[in-house]
């Protein structure tokens, strides 16, 4: 079987054309950029062991595992992640949320001020403190680390095994995190300067679940509305918060109204949302003061 026969295969059991070309370089052991050399030798024969390994890779896309998984990579805001089935695959609407980290720490005094063009590098780390809440592959608060390397910043999640592939890119990066095993906020000193959480949020019997049984389910539900993880973070975090501190939280594509009360509630000010890559608000954020 040749290069071409291969992907023609894949074709055949439902596989995208994308994804086989990406699935046969994972098999040669290339670099994923590298389609265009697929194109130039696509009448190379394969070898019998990456004919074998290339369709069981096929095969295992076909039934809806997903890429990541199957090549154990994953990018997220320009970082190459390892990812497995310990974690859930980082999406790319997440990078909203980050994008709206980066821009309130812009913002921050611990800032150099003498200029509207902001410089990765320029935070003191002594008045920047972040933790990103339920991390799982790290994806959020690697991201903010490498934009933002001059605030510290820490990481938790409740799954050990999460922790481990969160440890390892971190390892892989030369990035600086502190990460701990905890539930949300339960340990946590602070106080902060910017929390942020992409947390589970969908409702436990949702539909939508048939198509994500290769992904934790626990990194997904959240009770019979998706907010039961959202309540507790949004009551946990006032008092982790410093005056002027802000809470960000990555939700459901109709939870944005809900999360916004329950921040309200809370005795959040300056609620807002962001938008993800479809323009429908998927973030969610309010800003702590401590009024005297």
């Amino acid at each position: 079987m040749n290069i071409a026969q291969a992907l023609s295969q894949a074709a055949g059991l439902g596989v995208a054309r994308l994804d086989g070309q990406l699935l046969l370089l994972h098999a040669l052991g290339r670099a994923q950029h590298e389609r265009a050399w697929l194109l130039a030798h696509d009448m190379d024969g394969l070898g019998v062991d990456v004919e074998s390994a290339f369709t069981s890779l096929c095969n295992r896309r076909a039934t809806g595992e997903p890429l990541a998984y199957l090549t154990g990579h994953k990018e997220f805001f320009g970082l190459d992640l390892l990812v497995d089935k310990r974690v859930l695959v980082p999406r790319p609407d997440t990078e909203t949320l980050v994008e709206w980290a980066l821009a309130l720490l812009r913002c921050h005094p611990g800032l150099d001020p003498g200029s509207t063009a902001w410089t990765p590098g320029q935070a003191r780390g002594d008045k920047l403190l972040v933790i990103d809440l339920g991390t799982g592959s790290g994806a959020i608060a690697l991201a903010v680390k490498h934009a933002c390397p001059g605030a510290r910043v820490e990481a938790v999640d409740a799954s050990s095994d999460a922790l481990e592939v969160a440890r390892a890119n971190a390892q892989r990066l030369n990035l600086d995190i502190r990460f701990r095993q905890a539930s949300w906020l339960t340990g946590a000193a602070g106080p902060y300067d910017l929390i942020l959480s992409n947390p589970p949020y969908v409702i436990q019997d949702d539909p939508h679940l048939a198509a994500l049984t290769h992904e934790p389910l626990c990194a997904l539900t959240s009770g019979p509305d998706g907010l039961d993880d959202i309540r507790q973070i949004v009551s946990q975090a006032p008092a982790h918060l410093k005056s002027g501190g802000w809470l960000l939280l990555e939700h459901g594509y109709d939870q944005a109204d809900a999360v916004q009360s329950l921040l309200a509630q809370a005795g959040f000010r300056e609620l807002t949302g962001r938008r993800d890559l479809a323009g429908i608000t998927r973030c969610t954020g309010g800003k702590w003061l401590e009024l005297g």
